[in-house]
């Protein structure tokens, strides 16, 4: 929005001399640093709720194997998941359409609907790499514990950090990067020597198998999550709900496209999405539905890399729940890893880590002196003016009021 010459943000309300990558971020950063009581609020429920909920999906991943391997269809578990958060959105576009007051542009018009479509189709792009990525959480869990999972997922903090600066040019300190590498020092610790000798995946050697597996499952759902945020805090004004309703509609079309291109070359009998679902099934998808409801809050009202620490934050309770419940051993290199990537996240979010504002650049610099030379002018001015109103009106009042 544009006022007396100045680029004004319709949500932090920062007024930008000249909008660049540079000080937008920068505005970005204060409008953080400037965050109400409330805000902060909503992010610790955030992250205590997406630690509980992210912690508990590999252990109910876990439960859901019949003899190593799943009986039921994932693309079903996926389009099922789907189709809840849908109906969530829909129920609460419903309540919020209930509360709204007179005067306002109805949510449930069709034109409102018509044009937040338009403007939030980039939603789409999101919602076909989480479908990749789902699935893929699957495959994770057929061939690692689900410590194991939940420390290489970890690796999506360090990836969204690159994406966040070549895209939305986010900007970072060195402190907070150096807790980026410290992370990633973190993961590699717990990574040391938990896979046995000779093992396989999918006829590959181990290695050469945890490396393509670990590559896509980092980079896919980093793209999502970057993309994701964008697409949701361009469109800002849009209600949450709605711009769910969209998010989550591409998603079970894509998961639907999918189930029927598996029931083309499986046959009919896989098109069954109920088949061999439990209760444990059951559970992983309100898991599952509650978690990307809670991710869209995230993205639009906080930030990826607080979301994606939050997540790392559950790897802890993932560990203890696994070894508590299927008897899998924390081993040393697990403590010391899940130790490196607390002290990581601690130097990350600790004050002496915000960035500094940089000195201008000679573009900034000028613009700034300009707008300051005429202001400079504009009050210097004003006080001739007002010099010149003021010897004039003394030079009157000593004149008589009659000729003499």
């Amino acid at each position: 929005m544009l006022k007396n010459g100045m680029l004004e943000c319709s949500v932090c309300h920062s007024k930008l001399l000249s909008p660049s990558s540079k000080t937008i971020s920068r505005a970005y950063d204060k409008h953080r640093s400037n965050v109400s009581s409330k805000n902060r609020a909503l992010n610790v429920l955030l992250v205590f709720g997406d630690c509980f909920l992210v912690g508990l999906q590999p252990i109910l991943v876990y439960m859901s194997k019949v003899d190593g391997s799943f009986k039921f269809s994932p693309l079903s578990v996926n389009f099922l998941t789907e189709a809840t958060k849908v109906l969530f959105a829909i129920i609460m576009l419903l309540l919020q359409a209930r509360q709204q007051k007179v005067g306002e542009k109805p949510l449930l018009s069709v034109s409102t609907f018509v044009l937040a479509a338009r403007n939030n189709i980039l939603l789409a792009i999101p919602a076909l790499l989480y479908a990749i990525n789902n699935y893929l959480k699957f495959i994770m869990q057929l061939y690692f514990n689900p410590a194991t999972v939940k420390m290489l997922s970890n690796l999506k903090v360090l990836v969204i950090a690159l994406l966040l600066k070549m895209i939305m040019k986010r900007r970072f300190s060195i402190i907070q990067w150096e807790a980026l590498a410290l992370l990633l020092i973190g993961i590699c610790v717990n990574q040391l020597r938990s896979f046995p000798e000779g093992t396989t995946v999918l006829g590959l050697p181990i290695a050469t198998g945890a490396y393509i597996y670990t590559l896509i499952f980092v980079t896919v759902p980093s793209l999502a999550s970057v993309y994701n945020e964008y697409a949701l805090k361009s469109q800002f004004d849009t209600s949450i709900y709605l711009q769910n309703l969209f998010l989550y509609g591409y998603g079970a079309i894509f998961n639907f496209i999918a189930i029927v291109g598996t029931a083309i070359f499986k046959g009919p009998g896989s098109f069954d999405i109920l088949q061999g679902h439990s209760r444990a099934t059951m559970f992983l998808i309100c898991n599952n539905a509650a978690q990307g409801i809670l991710s869209s809050f995230f993205f639009k009202y906080a930030d990826t890399i607080l979301k994606k620490y939050s997540s790392s934050v559950a790897t802890i309770f993932t560990g203890i729940a696994s070894a508590a419940l299927f008897g899998h051993t924390l081993t040393i290199n697990f403590i010391l890893g899940i130790s490196i990537v607390f002290i990581s996240m601690h130097q990350f979010f600790s004050p002496l880590a915000k960035i500094k504002d940089e000195v201008p650049s000679g573009i900034e610099m000028m613009h700034a002196q300009n707008h300051r030379s005429k202001e400079v002018s504009i009050l210097n001015m004003t006080a001739g003016a007002n010099e010149d109103s003021n010897h004039r009106s003394e030079a009157d009042e000593r004149q008589p009021l009659l000729p003499m």
